[in-house]
């Protein structure tokens, strides 16, 4: 049985334990390895879009509701992440800079429910639901997600901008 409060102090310890997302990602993989249990447990939030479940300097973490067909633009964390489907699907692109400032995709990874992804602190990636009905995710971060200056890029002309959390929580806001 997943329970969100043993979850968040799961992670807590792991994070005091070591730093890196190691022990993090010990527990991540524990917790989906029962994708019903997780979605059972947040049934009864309701929650839609972020739902902050846990912020501190050392350690965020969110449960992401994505809408059918949402994408985010590409953009980075500059912090590790552990990235952990429980219902539907994550399609992620990763992308690399170029010598002269660009992007360029590097690779891509399909996230079904029950899969765990780490990504490290340079990572930059973009996110899609590519389903028609919401998918599920808990987004575990190495850091304070919300106070950490990072980039976000324009999805049409890969042009780098700041990170707008605003436009963010309007995306997720979205029906």
């Amino acid at each position: 049985m997943f329970e969100i409060s043993r979850f968040i102090d799961e992670c807590r310890s792991a994070v005091r334990e070591d730093s890196s997302h190691n022990t993090a990602l010990a527990v991540m993989r524990r917790a989906f390895s029962d994708p019903p249990a997780i979605r059972e447990a947040f049934a009864a939030t309701n929650a839609r879009g972020l739902q902050t479940l846990h912020h501190a300097a050392d350690l965020t973490i969110l449960n992401v509701i994505w809408n059918p067909g949402m994408a985010v633009p590409p953009h980075n964390h500059r912090m590790w992440a552990l990235i952990g489907v429980y219902d539907g699907r994550e399609d992620n692109i990763f992308w690399k800079r170029t010598d002269d400032g660009g992007l360029v995709a590097a690779g891509a990874h399909a996230l079904c429910a029950g899969d765990v992804v780490p990504l490290g602190p340079e990572v930059i990636h973009s996110v899609h639901n590519p389903i028609a009905r919401i998918s599920a995710a808990i987004h575990v971060y190495g850091g304070d997600f919300f106070a950490v200056e990072r980039s976000q890029w324009d999805p049409e002309t890969l042009a780098e901008d700041p990170y707008d959390m605003a436009n963010t929580r309007a995306l997720f806001a979205q029906k």
